[in-house]
């Protein structure tokens, strides 16, 4: 992969993810040195560019940015960097092997879940949802499919939400949400205005998978959590990844999050948002990992181990309407010289995070940033730092 061509491929990242703010108020932080380490490998490619990794996490924590764990692999050496701090009030530095939110990643689980039980012969990606869900799907939405609830042309609107503004949410951060109820809500009469013809538009949203994740349930007789642990956790040995139900706090070791809010002054402050309930997203976007969890994930989805032969396609083929870029999990991202990557982001309270790679893995990323604004508009400028170095050589 030429210079120029990772250039151009890093542009095309940044300018196709919008998971962070552009900029954040905030207190002015010391900056935590960078601990990195990079691992020899006897391939074709010298290996990311280890110098603009690490300017790139240079001066956390700032006002955008509390913490932040990269993963930076493919042939050629891998790089594994951190930077920040464990938590604000005692300015220990960040832990590398940190568990966090992974948002919407978790659809890349989802997916695969579905498509194992494809491969199984328990699910047709063809036949309609109702067929398989027919006390939850009315018959205004009988002609929605099982792939077009992945790859998100399904046209069902997404369900009411909390009402207000950041302080409304997170007022009620410990709320739970039944996915039975939001999917309902979703599929009302009086929702019929906001109803799309399926397979016309592609329209990215988290109610497809939510009725993806009632979709497993069904045809797996288990849990949606023991039909993705059964089928790509425990296969993978992925020990750090799990989901955390109703419980809004993260088990084992992590880095905390943060948010900035206003005060009525017009100044801001920061606050942990480290515990929240993650039920309003559950099989969109509930998953807890690790970047060594996501790098193991990523490598064995592309690389066949996961879902194969034919079904393996449905993630890396996007549907021929105008403008789709996303397939079965994933998101297509045009380089130009011809050179592709599939990535998918993820952001909720106090995280962000991404797993990308072209489909030969030439180039893998993964990160976990803690943005003081994850779910702002723009991209967390650390990240954007992350990207381009990643793709850099």
């Amino acid at each position: 992969m030429s210079a120029r061509t990772r250039t151009a491929l890093a542009a095309a990242l940044v300018l196709g993810i919008a998971a962070g703010p552009v900029a954040a108020a905030g207190p002015a932080f010391a900056g935590t040195p960078v601990t990195a380490q990079a691992t020899a490998a006897a391939q074709e490619e010298t290996g990311p560019n280890t110098t603009a990794l690490q300017a790139a996490l240079a001066g956390l924590p700032n006002a955008s940015t509390t913490a932040a764990l990269v993963r930076v692999g493919g042939k050629g050496r891998a790089w594994q960097g951190s930077s920040g701090v464990h938590d604000l009030r005692s300015n220990r530095p960040a832990n590398p092997n940190g568990r966090f939110r992974i948002g919407s990643v978790t659809k890349v689980f989802t997916a695969a879940t579905v498509l194992r039980l494809a491969e199984e012969g328990r699910v047709s990606l063809d036949r309609p949802v109702r067929a398989y869900l027919p006390d939850l799907i009315p018959a205004a939405y009988g002609e929605v499919t099982v792939r077009q609830l992945l790859n998100h042309t399904h046209g069902i609107p997404s369900p009411d939400s909390t009402p207000g503004g950041i302080e409304e949410l997170y007022a009620h951060r410990f709320d739970l949400r039944d996915p039975r109820a939001m999917v309902a809500d979703s599929t009302s009469k009086a929702k019929e205005k906001d109803r799309k013809t399926p397979g016309t538009v592609q329209e990215y949203s988290n109610t497809g998978y939510t009725i993806a994740g009632l979709l497993i349930e069904r045809v797996a007789g288990t849990s949606y959590e023991e039909a993705v642990a059964r089928r790509v956790l425990r296969p993978l040995g992925l020990r750090d990844t799990y989901s955390p139900g109703r419980s809004p706090r993260i088990r084992g070791p992590y880095n905390h999050g943060y948010q900035v809010f206003p005060r009525p002054d017009g100044s801001t402050e920061l606050r942990d948002v480290s515990a929240w309930t993650v039920t309003d997203t559950w099989a969109a976007g509930d998953l807890v990992s690790t970047t060594a969890d996501l790098e193991r994930f990523m490598k064995a989805l592309f690389g066949g181990e996961v879902v194969r032969g034919p079904l393996l396609e449905e993630m890396f083929t996007v549907p021929d309407i105008e403008g789709a870029t996303m397939s079965a999990g994933l998101q297509k991202r045009e380089a130009g010289n011809g050179l592709i990557v599939w990535l998918k982001t993820g952001g909720r309270w106090g995280y962000n995070a991404i797993i990308a790679a072209p489909r030969d893995l030439s180039r893998t990323l993964v990160y976990s940033v803690n943005s003081t604004d994850a779910k702002g508009e723009g991209m967390n400028p650390t990240a954007e730092r992350v990207v381009r170095a990643a793709f850099s050589r």
